[in-house]
């Protein structure tokens, strides 16, 4: 079926069928009507590329990402595909865990109309050090939003929508301290992780600020894999001075302490606390379940979308970084050390937020 058949049925001009499927506000609503009802009986089917061809739109944003199979990315995906529904935008990913991602090359697609706008979730930067000063030119005139993702220097003007991790981490370590653990390790990713690297900053500013102060032997890379993470805890207790509690940059990592723990004969939290960060879906049904730092991932997907339209619309939305907030969410992974004040927390509920 075409427009024109479509016109006929309902007995207006084309323009004004046209009209009612990209400006409905501004054709009144009798007309609609039986252009919609010609729709209904014809089964016309707009021709989506054309009409974005003369939009001068593609109707895509391209999403750039580590990995779709990290649990951490379900809820933000689930946020962004729902404003892309609302919307009328289509998403296309594109991953980076096989190689190290050129922001170049995607502000091209948009150039080049394959796509009229970048999301970054991707983790290490999209930016290499040799493509920085060409990338700086072509990225502002793209419109482009990091979720989850903190900003390098040359990064620094792209607008972001993201926990502050740093203060997360921070107060995730304070909570330790105040439970009485004075030697707290920390499970680092890896070097290139621009979300730890901070998550490990804000460790570092609540141990500085403690009694026993820093000490650099508990902080180890668990190179954010199960592994990884598996072979930091050994070597955390290991240490003549082993920590009584195991902050972990991720939950992924806090589960492979935990079983690592456990297989040294250890109990959690009896014998070491562990706090993770993401709250991810297996976090609460873990054995103990997971003391963690949570973030509204679905809130966040949402968030970075409508930003990133309203880029794409013309709006100026500035460089400033869109903070979300976080909040800790206490389980039973989590007791005061041994030495300290007894467990008052039995009997009481299992998770509540601090």
């Amino acid at each position: 079926m075409s427009i024109k058949q479509v016109a006929k049925l309902a007995g207006v001009s084309i323009s004004t069928v046209s009209r009612c499927l990209n400006s409905p506000d501004q054709v009144k609503p009798k007309t609609l009507a039986a252009v919609q009802s010609a729709i209904d009986e014809t089964g016309y089917a707009p021709n989506a590329l054309a009409r974005n061809f003369r939009r001068g739109k593609t109707g895509l944003v391209l999403v750039v990402l580590q990995s779709v199979g990290l649990p951490f990315w379900e809820g933000v995906m689930r946020g962004i595909n729902g404003v892309a529904r609302e919307t009328g935008y289509s998403i296309l990913i594109r991953e980076t865990a096989s190689s190290q991602p050129e922001l170049d090359d995607y502000c091209k697609m948009v150039m080049s109309k394959e796509a009229d706008g970048i999301i970054v979730l991707a983790s290490p930067s999209p930016i290499s050090s040799t493509s920085s000063s060409h990338y700086s030119n072509q990225a502002r005139r793209t419109p482009i939003v990091l979720g989850c993702e903190n900003v390098t220097d040359e990064m620094a003007h792209i607008p972001s929508v993201r926990v502050d991790n740093r203060r997360a981490a921070s107060e995730a370590t304070q909570y330790l301290l105040q439970l009485g653990h004075q030697r707290i390790g920390f499970i680092a990713g890896s070097r290139g992780s621009l979300l730890t690297r901070d998550r490990e900053r804000g460790y570092r500013d609540a141990m500085k600020a403690s009694p026993r102060g820093e000490h650099s032997g508990w902080v180890v890379n668990g190179d954010q894999t199960i592994e990884g993470a598996r072979r930091a805890t050994r070597q955390l207790l290991s240490l003549p001075e082993a920590p009584t509690a195991i902050f972990c940059a991720n939950d992924e990592m806090a589960m492979a302490a935990i079983f690592e723990v456990k297989r040294r004969g250890l109990r959690v939290p009896d014998d070491i606390s562990v706090v993770g960060f993401d709250d991810t879906r297996y976090a609460a049904i873990m054995d103990p379940p997971l003391t963690t730092v949570v973030q509204p991932t679905e809130e966040i997907g949402e968030r970075t979308m409508r930003r990133l339209i309203s880029a794409i619309e013309g709006h100026d939305i500035g460089e400033a970084p869109e903070i979300v907030e976080h909040r800790l969410i206490v389980r039973d992974s989590t007791a005061p050390p041994r030495a300290g004040e007894p467990d008052n927390r039995r009997g009481q509920p299992t998770e509540q937020t601090v």
